[in-house]
C-alpha cells in the first residue's frame, strides 16, 4: 500500500466495488461530472461497472482504492491513466466518497498519486484536467504544486450544458514532496 498522511492507496478489493458503484457510480451527478461521457444505469454486481475488479492488468491504467490509514475505511478511488510511457506522462483522476469529502483527503491523495508517478514509475509529468467548478480538485492539485496551464472552453457536456476544464500540469522538477504538510 502506498501511504499519505491520512489515505493510503491499495489494490482495489471485490468488497469494495458495490460500495463504489453506490455512492460514485449510481449517483448520476457526480457520475456524470467525473466520467467525461454520459452516466449509464449499472446493475449490481455487473462485470460492466467502471470499478470492478477483473484481475487483468490494463495498459496505461493503475487504478486504487482509498482507504483511511486510520481504522482502514474505504473513501474513495485514485487512478493514474493515460500514462505514455515514452513521454513519461500521465494523468491523475480520483473520486471521494460523499462522506469522506471536506476532509483533506482529496490533497493527500494527489500527493500519494505524485509520489507513484514520479518516484515508482519514473514519469517526468502529471496532469489533471477538472471542471472549473471542482474547486475542491483544483485545491488539491495547486497544493501539491500543480499549475493551471489552460482552461478548455466548453469542452465538457454535463447534465445539459456545456462546461469549461481546467488543464494542470506538474513536472518532477517542480515537485516538492512534502509541498502539502
Amino acid at each position: 500500500m502506498l501511504r499519505g498522511s491520512k489515505v493510503g492507496l491499495r489494490a482495489r478489493h471485490e468488497d469494495d466495488v458495490p460500495v463504489l458503484q453506490a455512492e460514485l457510480g449510481d449517483d448520476v451527478v457526480n457520475a456524470s461530472r467525473a466520467a467525461g461521457g454520459p452516466w449509464l444505469p449499472i446493475t449490481p454486481g455487473s462485470k460492466e461497472s467502471p470499478f470492478a475488479v477483473d484481475g487483468k492488468k490494463e495498459e496505461g491504467r493503475v487504478p486504487f482504492s482509498v482507504v483511511e490509514l486510520d481504522g482502514g475505511a474505504l473513501v474513495g478511488v485514485a487512478t493514474l491513466w493515460g500514462i505514455d510511457t515514452h513521454n513519461r506522462s500521465a494523468h491523475v483522476g480520483l473520486g471521494l466518497l460523499p462522506s469522506a469529502r471536506g476532509k483533506s483527503y482529496g490533497t493527500d491523495v494527489v500527493a500519494v498519486l505524485c509520489h507513484y508517478g514520479f518516484v515508482v514509475r519514473g514519469l517526468h509529468r502529471l496532469q489533471i484536467e477538472t471542471l472549473s467548478d471542482n474547486h475542491a480538485m483544483l485545491r488539491a492539485a495547486e497544493r501539491n504544486g500543480f499549475v493551471r496551464e489552460g482552461v478548455l472552453r466548453s469542452a465538457a457536456w454535463v447534465m445539459g450544458e456545456f462546461l469549461d476544464e481546467v488543464l494542470l500540469g506538474l513536472l518532477v522538477q517542480e515537485w516538492k514532496p512534502d509541498s502539502t504538510n
